[in-house]
Parts: structure tokens; sequence; C-alpha cells
């Protein structure tokens, strides 16, 4: 069964800095966006919903914090959405009046960036939890699909990746068969034999990914399904 989040964050404490690092830069590509959009949501300021995010995950790597960490808790997905609402409770009980973020720079990413990401998503009336679950769905598609690239790139087939890769989140009827043979001068059947490897591989990745985040591969399932009925909130 694959390591789990919660050890790449107990890695973050390593005595060896470069394994911190890398353990660091990891899980902060992985989820600051989704954090950040709950902080989005939390705030009508985008420089405290900066200092907050900032705030949670130095929270999170102070030595201290990271003691109490127990691999048995569950989802990550979970632990980390409850640390951000008691992040943010406690901020709000404190009324601080000095930033977080100032000397505790955690996070190396462009807070513009989400920004603009915030700006092209549909108005909704989604709470700040479902927000983030949902921004969290999407972030794990988005490494899903980047992995499975990476792989066609090393065959040297990117060109068949990059034609059928509209079927893997939508309906694979959408792209007619005749169409990808005739441009990429294969048979119609070598490329239904390609699309079904492509999305068993897919499948693949996707579960590996999932259970990264989850307790035991049993959890697995349950939480693909769950992500999936989040995707479709509104």
């Amino acid at each position: 069964f694959v390591t789990t989040r919660w050890s790449l964050i107990l890695q973050t404490q390593a005595s060896d800095n470069a394994v911190a690092r890398r353990a660091l830069d990891e899980l902060c590509r992985s989820y600051w966006f989704p954090v950040y959009a709950f902080m989005r949501k939390q705030t009508s300021d985008l420089h405290t919903a900066q200092d907050w995010t900032q705030g949670l995950f130095a929270s999170l790597l102070a030595a201290n914090s990271l003691a109490q960490l127990n691999p048995e808790r569950g989802r990550f997905r979970s632990f980390l959405l409850a640390a951000a609402q008691n992040f943010v409770n406690n901020e709000r009980d404190r009324q601080a009046t000095q930033k977080r973020g100032g000397d505790r720079n955690i996070l190396s990413v462009d807070f513009s960036e989400g920004e603009q990401r915030l700006l092209k998503l549909p108005v909704s009336q989604l709470t700040p939890e479902l927000l983030f679950e949902q921004q969290w769905a999407l972030a794990l598609l988005e490494r899903v699909i980047s992995q499975l690239r990476n792989w066609y790139v090393q065959a040297g087939t990117l060109d068949l990746f990059e034609h059928l890769r509209a079927t893997l989140t939508g309906d694979p009827s959408a792209i007619p068969l005749c169409d990808v043979a005739g441009t990429l001068d294969m048979s119609e059947e070598a490329v239904r034999v390609a699309l079904h490897r492509m999305r068993k591989r897919y499948r693949q990745i996707l579960q590996n990914e999932v259970a990264q985040t989850t307790e035991s591969a049993d959890d697995v399932q349950q939480e693909l399904a769950y992500l999936l009925k989040v995707l479709s909130a509104h």
C-alpha cells in the first residue's frame, strides 16, 4: 500500500534538510489552492486570506503540532479542512491585528495566480468547506492527468494522449474514433484498444492518488465516490 500524505508531513521534520524541503514543497504544491479558496470564502480581504493560508501551513509545520499527528487519523482531506477551520476560528477569537504571513512565508506560491483562478470560477453559493473540497478534487484530477501525460511523453505517444484525453473525464463517444484513427494513421481498432488502456491507466493513477490521502485501501472507493459527488455541487 502506498505511502500516505501523513508520512510526507512527518518528512518535513526530517534531520536531512533536503528531504524536509522536498516534502514541504510537494505538500504546498498539492494543497495550497484548496486551502486558499477556503480562506477567501472566510474573508473578503485577500491579504488576510493569504496571511491565513501561510499561517495555517506554518502552524502545521511547527514541531509541537507535528508531534501530535497520528497516521491513523484517516483522510488527509478531512484533517486539513478541520485544521483550516480551527485556524480561522482561533484567528477570529484572538482578533489578531498583526498579520500572520510576514515572517512566515512557508508557501512559495503565486497568490495572484490563485486569485485569478478564483475569479474564473462560476458564481455559486458554495460554503467555504464545500469549495475547499471541490478544489481539492479538481487539484487531485489535475495531478492525475499530469502523471498520465508524463507517461505518454516518456512512451513517445503524446499525440495519442492529446487526441484521447477528453474522453477521460467526459463521454468516450464524444470523440469519433475513426477521426482519431485517420489523424494518427492508425486503425480504428488500434485506437479503441489504446483508449481502453488509457482509461485503465487513468483509473489506476487516480486510485493511487486517492490512496495517498486515506488511511487504508478500503477507504479509496468511498473517497472517490464522495469527491465525484462534490464536483457536481453548485
